[in-house]
């Protein structure tokens, strides 16, 4: 297995054929000039590259040395793809539970385009008004995977298991008041839920729950 050491990181760049994934840069920690040489690395290798946490500021600087680079503002991913062409066959269904939510499941999404996966968007269904999680039952039939993200209690994950066939990745995120514990609570939630059939990823992790559906669609 090959790597390029390039003194403070060593760039895993067989991780792609090994996984089919490459090596995703998480970028808080990581200095601009770090963020900038390991991208490069990786675009040596595979032509393409995925960053997570990237706020506009870096995103602006590392865009003069990465032309190519793209910007997913609310998910704060940045990406340069081979290529646009959504190459599996299933639908990834991205749901959220408030608003709130959504730049997690943004992170998931972009997560998921970047290998070519279709994903479709149901945003806003949470369990204080499940009408309107009821009224989309098409989508949820159709689904390959679905992602479930929610803060609060996090009960949106059970329910949805409940109704589908298909596996459910549940993301419990740090929206809610002080009782949820900046998302324990809905942390807890999920991984008790009575419905079989749902895998938890940590808290506000929306690149983990894409790459897994990633695995479970391809």
């Amino acid at each position: 297995m090959r790597y390029c050491d390039i003194g403070f990181a060593k760039v895993d760049t067989d991780r792609c054929m090994r996984r089919g994934y490459p090596e995703v840069i998480y970028c808080p920690g990581k200095t601009r000039q770090q963020i900038k040489s390991i991208a490069k690395e990786l675009l040596k290798k595979d032509k393409q590259v995925l960053l997570t946490k990237v706020t506009s500021g870096i995103y602006s600087d590392l865009r003069r040395a990465i032309p190519k680079l793209k910007y997913n503002k609310l998910g704060q991913v940045a990406f340069v793809e081979k290529s646009k062409k959504i190459t599996k066959k299933g639908t990834v269904l991205v749901i959220t539970g408030g608003t709130s939510d959504i730049p997690v499941a943004e992170e998931a999404i972009a997560t998921l385009e970047f290998t070519g996966n279709k994903c479709k968007r149901l945003y806003d269904v949470g369990v204080a008004g499940v009408h309107r999680l009821l009224d989309n039952d098409n989508s949820l039939r159709m689904a390959s995977v679905i992602i479930v993200i929610a803060g609060m209690e996090g009960a949106l994950a059970s329910l949805v298991s409940g109704l589908v066939a298909c596996p459910v990745i549940a993301v419990p995120t740090s929206c809610g008041y002080g009782a949820s514990f900046k998302g324990l609570s809905a942390l807890l939630t999920m991984m008790n839920s009575c419905s079989p059939g749902v895998a938890v990823v940590n808290i506000d992790n929306g690149f983990g729950a894409g790459y897994f559906a990633n695995l479970i669609n391809r």
